[in-house]
């Protein structure tokens, strides 16, 4: 899909990636797909790269993309769902990156509460705040979760060597 022309529909709300600044683009604009990865869009319309929510993906054509769990909210789940959260430019998810430090989960019976402490490739990243939003909704999505908090941490600095190997690979770093 990388690399697909499109011109959008409707009207939509996008992030200007790497500030993160909510941005409106309008219909008839052209752009083209960057990368289509967890249930987002990185596009480039007129020379300027925007991360698309899966939600709105009709806007551009394709189809709406979101995640509905009936899942319980279980570490396995939390790790799974972590999983589909990616940067929106570099093709490789948040925990492959190396940048979930922690994760904790407590089921007082009445539900889950879950902490992310997670980090981000660099500290003045203006995603930051939307990675950490996508997760904490992507997160909320599951069964049983009562309350989702994500922390952005800056210790230990994020590094390279915290990525996983397949993730190296991917990015040719081997």
């Amino acid at each position: 899909m990388e690399n697909k022309e499109f011109t959008i529909l409707e009207d939509v709300n996008v992030y200007s990636v790497p500030d993160g600044t909510k941005t409106f683009l309008k219909k008839g604009m052209e752009g083209i797909i960057a990368q289509s990865l967890g249930d987002n869009f990185t596009i480039v319309v007129e020379g300027n790269m925007y991360q698309l929510n899966g939600v709105d993906a009709e806007a551009i054509g394709e189809e709406k993309r979101e995640v509905n769990s009936n899942n319980f909210a279980n570490e396995e789940e939390v790790w799974n769902v972590l999983h589909t959260c990616y940067d929106p430019e570099i093709p490789v998810n948040i925990v492959d990156l190396g940048l979930v430090y922690n994760c904790e989960i407590k089921d007082d019976g009445d539900g889950v509460d879950i902490l992310i402490q997670m980090t981000l490739t660099a500290p003045g990243c203006g995603m930051g705040p939307v990675i950490a939003e996508e997760v904490k909704q992507k997160l909320l999505s599951l069964s049983g979760a009562k309350s989702v908090n994500v922390e952005l941490v800056w210790e230990p600095q994020w590094n390279q060597d915290m990525m996983s190997d397949a993730a190296k690979l991917q990015l040719g770093l081997y």
